[in-house]
């Protein structure tokens, strides 16, 4: 059983890896792993997510949308309305929970029906196709979902794409939808690349975002791109009530949708249409790695809302991942940030659905004896599941060999490498002695999911720390200015990028308070525990006074705790760090070259602003997720407790407890309906 910090540091490295991948797969269209490889790794994250909440980073792949678009020589645009990606769903038990997920966040009663539409999951390149007054006005790739580049005259040559709707359609409409090459096509520009010694492409995935990125439209036009439309974004009218209708015109204004687009009231009407399409997937004209469920009716979908990158009322169930058999050469053992032994299995390489896979991780100790994996052993590698790739069984197991020695000392400092109790991990106790670990947490304080410092990245943190420059922890970053005589006599740095990087050292001076107490790498504090904190308190200085305080206070702890999805553990290790005297030298050492600016919130003004609710009881018109979701978008603090500091108790039928101790401290009480009231005056 990992532990949380452990959970965390497993977090930050999948958020790592998958915005490389992001940026591989959307930004360069050079992807290094398949979409089965990829989407593994968010599983993954999923998984880790939905069982320890509070460790959820702000830079969590479920979150981020796509990719931040870097060095095009597209012209960017802002999406009016941005592009949401889709949560993902593997297995019949993940389509039923998400159908029963709609069904209690929408409070519906058991026996009425979900209406939901099924279509296959072209794999191509996200496009936003605005019309105003009918005629096509911007094409545009989906980037980040917030950023996108301008491909309107690229997409001009597309012939699926009209360049102006029929008389009827609403004077600004977006349709959404997917840039693809058909196998076709991809063969024939591959034939042709190889013909004149040109780059070849990996896939009509990796073709079609290429083609349609060409800054001469007459390349994209060449290239026999194809486009298929799922969905609509910014609207002046919606033309239906469901998604099934809105598509339905959309197909009748010339544009295509999918012929597999189905309309289905029950999750065995999904299951069966899902696999009605995997059966003719290999016969497909395109390629296809899933299939998307969407909750028919606009209205709930409008109410379901999103959450960080994906809508609630959608999901991509995607297809199941391959395996296959190689030989595990070697096991070899890498320190994280928090000391944590890895093993990572060194694999004679073996195509997996198309792509080389080399190396695998072994998780720990525990599950290396539990697979009794040994150098030389024939294993079974997935593709998918917890962590990707991943040794799923030792063919090779009862051969008569030693099995692995798992180290007790740390490979990088020979400090003693032990489990605490009830740890799954081998950690290294050498601490900040320990070389891997001080570099890793200055790697984790610039890293783009923490302070962002761009240019400062793995190779020259190594370097500075080596030359002695960074000794003192992450306040030495600041400082790295006075070494600007050295660091232009050494190979590799010029005056332009010397400048470069001590101007974006400059730029952050004044970070976001949340990146940069997530940055600090305080055991079990992500980066949304870290949001949360520092929502609750406004400044570091409110923070660091709180959590000196918490350690010998319980008034102050418990003020911790109160705030949502802060829990006993965060409020520890946040008292634990500031108890230590060389974490507060080492804290108020950072502070005296920076100053994070306060945290502030974008709200909705309303009679809670600034209010402390809770809720209560059985609510009748909405889930409670609903209910506090609506609370924090009209700035109040949603709290699962009540206390002194509650301000408003909204109180459904069955509240017990929290209603009486609500009276007790002559706290506000009202109905649901008095609840609607204060939204809907909000909405006004």
């Amino acid at each position: 059983m990992m532990d949380e910090a452990d959970v965390a540091n497993e977090l930050m490295r999948l958020a790592k890896e998958i915005a490389k991948h992001n940026r591989l797969y959307h930004a360069e269209d050079s992807p290094e792993i398949s979409d089965a490889d990829y989407d593994a790794l968010i599983r993954r994250n999923a998984e880790l997510e939905e069982q320890f909440p509070h460790l959820v980073r702000e830079d969590s792949p479920s979150k981020l949308v796509g990719a931040v678009i870097a060095h095009s020589p597209l012209s960017k645009v802002q999406h009016e309305q941005r592009l949401y990606s889709l949560d993902n769903g593997f297995s019949d038990e993940d389509i039923a929970e998400f159908a029963a997920r709609v069904r209690r966040y929408l409070n519906l009663a058991e026996d009425e029906a979900i209406a939901m539409t099924a279509e296959d999951k072209i794999d191509g390149l996200s496009l936003s196709i605005r019309y105003e007054d009918r005629k096509m006005a911007l094409a545009a790739t989906r980037g980040d979902g917030q950023t996108g580049e301008d491909v309107t005259a690229n997409a001009r040559t597309i012939a699926d794409i009209p360049d102006e709707l029929p008389e009827g359609a609403p004077d600004i409409f977006e349709v959404r939808g997917e840039v693809y090459m058909s196998k076709q096509a991809f063969a024939d520009l591959n034939a042709r690349q190889a013909e004149q010694d040109a780059k070849l492409y990996a896939n009509p995935r990796n073709a079609a975002a290429g083609s349609l990125r060409q800054l001469d439209p007459a390349i994209t036009e060449s290239r026999k791109l194809n486009f298929l439309a799922h969905g609509w974004g910014v609207a002046s009218a919606v033309p239906g009530e469901t998604q099934m209708a809105v598509m339905q015109v959309i197909a009748d204004w010339g544009i295509p949708v999918s012929d597999d687009l189905k309309r289905c009231e029950t999750v065995d009407g999904l299951l069966g249409h899902y696999r009605a399409i995997e059966t003719k997937r290999a016969d497909l004209g395109y390629d296809i790695d899933g299939v998307v469920y969407k909750v028919d009716r606009l209205d709930w979908q409008q109410r379901l809302g999103f959450v960080a990158k994906a809508p609630r009322w959608a999901l991509a169930h995607k297809f199941p991942a391959e395996r296959a058999e190689t030989v595990l050469e070697d096991i070899d053992i890498q320190v994280g940030r928090t000391g944590k032994l890895t093993p990572v299995g060194r694999l004679k390489p073996v195509t997996v659905g198309g792509v080389v896979v080399s190396n695998v991780t072994l998780h720990n100790r525990d599950e290396i004896e539990r697979l009794g994996v040994r150098p030389g052993d024939r294993v079974v590698v997935q593709r998918a599941g917890d962590v990707i790739p991943q040794v799923v069984e030792n063919l090779t197991r009862d051969e008569k060999r030693a099995a692995f020695d798992f180290p007790n000392a740390c490979p990088e400092c020979a400090s003693e490498a032990v489990a605490e109790e009830g740890e799954v991990d081998v950690r290294c106790t050498g601490g900040l002695i320990c070389p891997a670990q001080r570099v890793q947490r200055l790697i984790h304080f610039v890293s783009r999911v923490a302070m962002d410092i761009d240019g400062l990245g793995e190779k020259s943190i190594s370097e500075f720390y080596d030359l002695g420059w960074l000794d003192k922890g992450p306040a030495d970053i600041f400082r790295l200015h006075t070494k600007r005589e050295e660091l232009l006599a050494r190979e590799g740095w010029q005056e332009k990028s010397v400048d470069n990087l001590f101007a974006a050292i400059e730029a952050k001076r004044n970070p976001d308070a949340a990146r940069f107490l997530f940055g600090l790498g305080i055991r079990h504090i992500g980066a949304v525990t870290a949001r949360d904190l520092m929502k609750a308190f406004g400044t570091v200085e409110a923070l660091e006074a709180i959590a000196i305080r918490a350690h010998d206070d319980e008034e102050a702890q418990a003020e911790i705790s109160g705030i949502d999805g802060i829990g006993p553990t965060v409020v520890q290790a946040l008292t634990d760090f500031f108890h230590e005297a060389h974490n507060r030298d080492a804290w108020h050492d950072m502070l005296a070259e920076i100053s994070p600016e306060p945290y502030v919130v974008e709200v909705t003004e309303s009679a809670v602003s600034g209010k402390t609710v809770v809720f209560t009881g059985k609510l009748e018109t909405m889930s409670r997720d609903e209910a506090k979701a609506q609370a924090e978008r009209l700035g109040a603090k949603a709290s699962g407790s009540v206390s002194a500091k509650t301000d408003l108790l909204v109180a459904g039928p069955g509240a017990g407890s929290k209603l009486k101790k609500a009276a007790d401290l002559g706290i506000e009480v009202i109905d649901e309906a008095g609840w609607a009231e204060i939204v809907a005056q909000a909405a006004d």
